[in-house]
C-alpha cells in the first residue's frame, strides 16, 4: 500500500513539473512574440540614411546584445558570429570628457538604449602616445563587436584636456559626434579631489587638504596649476578642440541634471545622436539606499553604478568654495556664450 502511495505521489510530482515547465515556456514564447511586435525603426541621420538593409527591429538589438555578451566571454564562436553580420566598428561618437562629470554614468544610461554599444573599458588611445603608435586597426580592435547598424560609443575622460587629442580624433573622423559632461567647476574639482585622496588612503598615505592645493598659500588665490582646477575651467580646453570641430558636433550634458533628473539629460543626447527615442522612465528608478538612479533593461537584468559612484566629499571650507566660484564664473560664462548652454551654477 505505501510502495503505492509513493509511487502516485511521484506522478503527480512530475505532472506538476511538467505544467510549471510548460508555463515557462509559454511566457518565453510569449515575450519572444511580443518583442517581435515591436516596429521596425531606421536608424538614420548623420550615421547613414534609411534603407530596406539599414531597417531592423530595436528588439532584435536588445538580442544581439545578448549574443555580444556571450561571444566576450567566449562561449560563441566566431562562425555565429560572421553568421549574425557582427562587426567591430570604430565609435561613432565619443564621450571626450569631463574627468569626474559623469562620464561612467552617461555612459552606462546610453547603453539602455538598444541601438547603441559601449565600450565597456576606457581606451585611452588618442592620448596615450605608446597606444596611438600601435594604430588604428588596433583601437578598432579594442571596440566591442555590435550589429552594423548600431553605434559604438566610447569613454575617456582624459580625452578632453589632453592637447594632442582633437587634432588626433579629427584625423579618424572629421564628422564624429562628441559628448561633453560637465558639473558645477567647484563641485567637480572637489570631487576629483576625493577621488585621488581615497586612492591614497587605500595605500595609507598622507594627502594634503584640498584648501591647500586649491589656493595658493603665497598668493591666496586659486592655484590654476593644480590639474584638479585646470580641468574645471571647461572654456579654455574647449577652445582647443574648436580649432579643430564645429560647435554642433558637441553636445553638452548637465552632469548635475543627469544625477537628480536624468531622462531629460538622455532625451537631449538621444536627439543630438539622431537615435529614435527609446529610453523611457521605465529604465531609471531611483535608489534610495544609494541616492542615485539605478538602470532596468527589462524586467529580469537591473544594474546599480559602482560603489566607488558618489562618493561622500570632505568638508571644504565656505570661503575657499566662494573664491573658487567666484574665480571660475568668468569662464562658466564664456562657457555658456560658445555652447549656447547655461546651467544653474552659482
Amino acid at each position: 500500500m505505501l510502495f503505492k502511495q509513493q509511487v502516485w505521489l511521484r506522478q503527480k510530482l512530475l505532472v506538476l513539473g511538467s505544467l510549471a515547465v510548460g508555463s515557462l515556456l509559454y511566457l518565453v514564447a510569449r515575450v519572444g512574440s511580443l518583442d517581435r511586435l515591436q516596429p521596425i525603426c531606421p536608424i538614420e541621420g548623420r550615421f547613414g540614411g534609411a534603407s530596406s538593409q539599414a531597417e531592423l527591429p530595436l528588439r532584435a538589438l536588445q538580442f544581439k546584445r545578448g549574443l555580444l555578451h556571450e561571444f566576450r566571454k567566449g562561449n560563441t564562436s566566431k562562425e555565429q558570429v560572421r553568421l549574425h553580420d557582427l562587426v567591430q566598428q570604430l565609435p561613432k561618437a565619443i564621450i571626450i570628457g569631463v574627468r569626474k562629470g559623469g562620464t561612467r554614468a552617461l555612459l552606462e544610461m546610453l547603453n539602455l538604449h538598444p541601438a547603441v554599444v559601449k565600450a565597456s573599458q576606457e581606451i585611452h588611445f588618442f592620448d596615450n602616445d605608446e597606444n596611438y603608435a600601435k594604430g588604428i586597426e588596433w583601437y578598432r580592435k579594442k571596440m566591442p563587436f555590435s550589429y552594423p547598424q548600431q553605434i559604438t560609443i566610447e569613454k575617456s575622460p582624459a580625452y578632453f584636456i589632453t592637447e594632442e587629442v582633437p587634432e588626433r580624433i579629427y584625423k579618424m573622423n572629421s564628422s564624429i559626434k562628441l559628448l561633453i559632461i560637465v558639473r558645477e567647476p567647484t563641485t567637480r574639482a572637489i570631487s576629483d579631489y576625493t577621488q585621488v585622496l581615497e586612492g591614497k588612503e587605500r595605500k595609507n598615505k598622507t594627502y594634503y587638504k584640498f584648501e591647500k592645493l586649491a589656493i595658493d598659500p603665497n598668493t591666496c588665490e586659486v592655484n590654476t596649476k593644480y590639474k584638479a582646477v585646470r580641468t574645471s575651467i571647461y572654456t579654455k580646453h574647449l577652445e582647443r578642440w574648436l580649432k579643430y570641430f564645429p560647435i554642433e558636433q558637441f553636445h553638452i550634458v548637465d552632469g548635475d541634471r543627469l544625477i537628480t533628473e536624468p531622462l531629460p539629460e538622455l532625451q537631449l543626447v538621444e536627439k543630438f545622436l539622431n537615435l529614435p527615442p527609446r529610453i523611457s522612465q521605465y529604465n531609471l528608478y531611483f535608489n534610495a539606499t544609494r541616492g542615485f538612479y539605478c538602470l532596468r533593461f527589462n524586467i529580469i537584468f537591473n544594474k546599480c553604478l559602482a560603489g566607488s559612484k558618489g562618493r561622500i566629499h570632505p568638508e571644504v571650507d565656505p570661503s575657499v568654495i566662494t573664491k573658487l566660484r567666484k574665480f571660475f564664473h568668468p569662464f562658466n560664462q564664456k562657457f555658456y556664450q560658445i555652447t549656447g548652454r547655461t546651467l544653474n551654477w552659482p
